[in-house]
């Protein structure tokens, strides 16, 4: 993401990464640490990747070390990109373990219960998600490929909220006009 930043937006520093690591949310679907964002960026000086343009301090804020991608840095944006488009890895699944060796036994209702709050918290989720990529997308903060990851996201949930709907149904869960899982 760092790197990423870097290439992409010439020399910047922390502060600029950090905000839009928070603006895009990428810390929840990407994984990426934003507490860790300092640290990182000594870690990438110290392996070459980046390095220190300047230091910059407006008013009284503290000063600011602006960074930029060295071609290491570039080399590795290169390799780190690529490893991710070819990996087909996805992390684990607690939820599969536990309908797979827990389902069996468990109180139905409550069962039924929980899965409909997951459901309905992913459905939250999903328009929270498209609402933001809408917002992002009409106030000029994100091109199309950031606003195509988001849409990646927003279908991963659509996909998760459909299978619990085909759970429910096949697990016989009572029709009350909702989408129950």
């Amino acid at each position: 993401m760092v790197l990423g930043t870097l290439s992409a937006h010439g020399p910047t520093h922390g502060h600029q990464i950090r905000r839009l690591a928070e603006v895009s949310n990428v810390g929840e679907w990407g994984g990426v640490s934003v507490g860790a964002l300092y640290r990182e960026l000594r870690i990438m000086e110290g392996e070459g990747l980046v390095e220190p343009v300047r230091t910059e301090r407006v008013g009284r804020r503290p000063a600011r070390t602006v960074y930029r991608i060295t071609d290491a840095g570039g080399l590795e944006l290169a390799t780190l990109r690529e490893r991710a488009i070819k990996s087909m890895i996805t992390g684990p699944d607690p939820l599969g373990v536990a309908l797979t060796f827990a389902f069996e036994g468990a109180d139905r209702d409550e069962m039924r219960d929980a899965l409909r709050a997951r459901r309905n918290r992913l459905a939250i989720s999903a328009q929270e998600l498209r609402t933001e990529r809408e917002r992002l997308l009409a106030k000029g903060y994100i091109g199309p490929a950031a606003a195509a990851v988001m849409q990646r996201g927003v279908m991963h949930l659509e996909t998760e909220i459909r299978w619990h709907d085909e759970l429910g149904n096949a697990c016989g869960a009572p029709e009350d006009g909702a989408n129950d899982a």
